[in-house]
């Protein structure tokens, strides 16, 4: 017999699109002249956002910073998007579902678009190395549960039961 409850269940990618896009190459072009020996800093942040009971958006950001002799290079920031229907899932598969799944589906349209405005701007082609969504979704609930532990362990214990006594 099948359950119901998993019958019900549905996932829908409905929109794949580009958010936001920036490039900025400050210290062009005298930085074509110097040797190219670039050290990069990769900044990834998600964000979700419910538009109605089934819709979501879920907006990957993935920024890209790159100096060499101590001047920025060029700076590359996509916000890559996703607009994703579901249906009959609790909040508890519903959080890794929109918090890992989704940027791991949307992870490969923003390392193209940083590829190709990096390679426009003139410089080295740049190809972002794979990335574990679940791992990081993972590591931040774990630290926002070490948090929300913290907070409770600083705020002072109360009884509500015990009332002042008037003598």
């Amino acid at each position: 017999m099948a359950d119901n409850h998993q019958d019900q269940r549905q996932f829908q990618i409905q929109r794949i699109y580009l958010k936001d896009i920036s490039f900025e190459a400050p210290n062009t072009p005298q930085l074509f002249t110097g040797e190219w020996k670039p050290q990069q800093e990769l900044n990834l942040n998600t964000k979700v956002e419910k538009i109605n009971d089934e819709i979501y958006e879920v907006v990957l950001s993935v920024t890209v910073t790159a100096k060499t002799g101590g001047q920025t290079a060029f700076i590359v920031e996509v916000q890559q998007a996703g607009l994703v229907g579901v249906r009959g899932f609790s909040d508890q598969e519903l959080k890794p579902l929109l918090g890992a799944y989704c940027p791991n589906f949307l992870f490969p349209f923003a390392r193209e678009a940083v590829s190709d405005l990096v390679t426009k701007g003139s410089f080295p082609q740049l190809v972002l190395q794979p990335v574990n969504f679940d791992a990081l979704f993972a590591q931040a609930q774990q630290q926002q549960q070490m948090q929300q532990a913290q907070q409770q362990a600083q705020s002072p214990a109360q009884n509500p039961s015990e009332e002042p006594s008037s003598h």
